[in-house]
């Protein structure tokens, strides 16, 4: 007899023995092993409250292959040490073989067995088809990626085996590692940046994955010990090209190091494996940087200090969390956190902090109103600017600080419309302004080295298939650039890492491996980089309505991401300082949403347009 997998309860553990085992009151009747006769599909219920454990049970004595089904399906959702009661489930031979943490299929929903198959006589046994609608994938690095959501399918097979009791039906091949619902994957793991640095530079750079909420079953480690050890490991495969770790190649930590602990002192010890231990003190210093940024944010304990031990328990070097920003200073925007608009008269202006202020035009060739202005880009050290005039046919680029300088004309489209010429630009935090040119007949992505420099062509591999950009934002740390590509009436947003080669002066720079950050969208409005590996977006799902939310680089966005509706929103921008306001051009003017508030008009409807943050 068949079972459907049962939903959760919201007031704590749901121990599966209820459903499936012991006394068995909803299988009574179930405990002969059948050899003919119908096998029935078992169906998955929805998923309840994410934030419950549950604890898994082994098979009990007599199971039907739907039961072993939904048992191992529930099983692989828990935290049991190395899988042992999902083992349980399987052939002796695939319980050696199975590999969980080869990586993770995440669904929108729970796996659901289709119609049973039973197998020929040169393959006895039963086949069950694993349906779902694929949303992402997860590596063996831990690497979250989103993806278009896609048709899941995959086969579990089941054959009898001799068991202490006679024959068992057992799981004797499946899909390599785990294949969870959307639920399940948020309540068993936890988003974490690793953090490295911009390759020879002193940037720091986020790397998102995600580890396990409590202890991981595979390596029996606790989230700290477990973030600590992802870092040590190394960049993921698609930041590894642009970053580095200061820590020597091959550093672990200390053989037999499980747990990480904090001491009441808030310091954390790290004892390293011997590949580290002659490091000298500058690079330690960096190293426990590294560790401190990847932790800043996951500990329930402010870490204060890291200690990092050669393998023999000496000290290699220590650093407090109030000397670690010394190793990694961002090129970010001023304190106080100064946000810019184009105002009713063409002019560069600061945004009012208040409904009732006037706005001040900068100093300097933009703020005057002799050169009409479009979208803007101000530096992240607010002493220079980039605009677009309104007809979109030149870039213009002048100081924000003085009166003095006149402005230098960087770049000139031939495009035929407004639409088909200058995108706005976008300032990294190398001081690098980037621009692309929508021209039909000739587009071209270009970046400018300090905003000065004749304009270089930048190479996109692969190449874009016919797609056009429509607009782009460069990260601050200067690795990552954010792309609006349009094709056939919709606009889609990918992520591509940036590569550069040859002199600072005249570098050969190329975006690669473009990646979907927003597959669950249909058409993203528009984009800005919202903190070390977040964006905030405007666009909407299919048949959906207009959004604005966070959304990971690397495409996850929990429910919790969506932003207060605001309407008909067309621009938003953020700040690097993820602790500021959110700006935003709507139906009503100009908005800023402050934490824990409503959106709130700084700019009447007419006023203003091309709000920005430094970058």
């Amino acid at each position: 007899m068949g079972v459907e997998r049962q939903g959760r309860s919201r007031r704590g553990t749901l121990r599966l023995g209820a459903v499936l085992g012991g006394g068995g009151m909803l299988l009574a009747g179930c405990a002969s092993m059948p050899e003919s006769g119908d096998v029935r599909a078992v169906k998955a219920s929805p998923r309840a409250d994410s934030q419950v454990r549950v604890d898994a049970v082994p098979p009990r004595p007599g199971a039907t292959p739907s039961e072993i089904v939904a048992g191992f399906l529930e099983a692989m959702t828990s935290d049991d040490a190395n899988f042992a009661t999902a083992r349980t489930y399987l052939s002796a031979e695939m319980a050696k073989e199975w590999r969980p943490e080869a990586g993770t299929i995440v669904l929108a929903s729970a796996p659901n067995p289709g119609d049973a198959i039973k197998g020929r006589h040169e393959n006895p046994g039963v086949d069950y088809p694993l349906l779902g609608q694929q949303i992402a994938t997860v590596d063996a690095q831990h690497a979250y990626q989103a993806i278009t959501p896609t048709d899941y399918r995959a086969t579990i097979h089941l054959s009898t085996q001799n068991g202490p009791e006679g024959p068992e039906w057992r799981i004797d091949n499946l899909p390599p590692g785990l294949v969870l619902g959307a639920s399940d994957f948020q309540r068993n793991y936890l988003p974490v940046n690793k953090y490295y640095f911009a390759a020879g530079r002193n940037n720091r750079v986020a790397d998102p994955i995600f580890i396990r909420q409590r202890m991981d079953p595979v390596t029996l480690m606790d989230p700290v010990t477990q973030s600590v050890k992802a870092l040590l490991d190394g960049p993921t495969n698609w930041l590894k090209p642009v970053v580095e770790s200061f820590f020597p190649a091959g550093t672990t930590l200390k053989e037999g190091v499980k747990s990480l602990t904090i001491d009441d002192r808030n310091a954390l010890k790290v004892p390293l494996n011997k590949k580290a231990s002659s490091v000298g003190r500058p690079e330690c210093n960096k190293m426990a940087a590294q560790i401190l940024f990847t932790l800043k944010d996951l500990s329930s304990t402010r870490i204060g200090q890291v200690e990092l031990q050669r393998s023999d328990g000496t000290q290699l070097c220590v650093l407090d969390s109030g000397q670690q920003d010394g190793y990694a200073p961002e090129h970010s925007a001023a304190r106080q956190g100064n946000q810019y608009f184009v105002d009713q008269k063409g002019r560069l202006a600061l945004l009012p902090h208040g409904a009732k202020e006037t706005p001040d035009p900068v100093p300097g060739a933009l703020g005057t109103g002799q050169l009409p202005l479009g979208p803007i880009a101000v530096a992240r050290d607010e002493t220079i600017a980039a605009a677009v005039a309104q007809d979109g046919r030149q870039l213009f680029v002048a100081p924000i600080t003085s009166t003095e300088a006149p402005a230098t004309t960087l770049v000139q489209s031939k495009g035929k419309s407004r639409d088909n010429r200058l995108s706005a630009p976008s300032w990294d935090g190398r001081g690098d302004l980037w621009v692309a040119d929508r021209d039909p007949a000739q587009p071209r992505l270009l970046m400018s080295v300090g905003g000065a420099t004749a304009p270089l062509p930048v190479n996109i591999a692969p190449e874009l298939d016919g797609a056009r950009i429509e607009s782009l934002k460069v990260s601050v740390d200067g690795t990552r650039i954010a792309l609006l590509l349009g094709e056939h009436g919709k606009t889609t947003l990918k992520i591509g890492r940036v590569e550069r080669k040859g002199p600072k002066s005249a570098p050969v720079v190329t975006v690669a491996d473009l990646r979907p950050a927003a597959p669950q969208m249909e058409t993203v409005t528009s984009v800005s980089w919202a903190g070390a590996s977040r964006l905030v977006v405007v666009g909407k799902e299919a048949g959906g309505v207009q959004q604005v939310r966070y959304i990971q680089t690397n495409g996850f966005s929990s429910p919790s991401a969506e932003l207060p509706g605001l309407n008909g929103a067309t621009a938003v921008t953020a700040s690097d300082d993820e602790q500021r306001p959110l700006v935003a051009l709507s139906g009503d003017g100009i908005v800023r949403l402050p934490a824990g508030a409503g959106w709130q008009t700084v700019v009447v409807k007419g006023a203003g347009s091309h709000p920005v943050y430094p970058g």
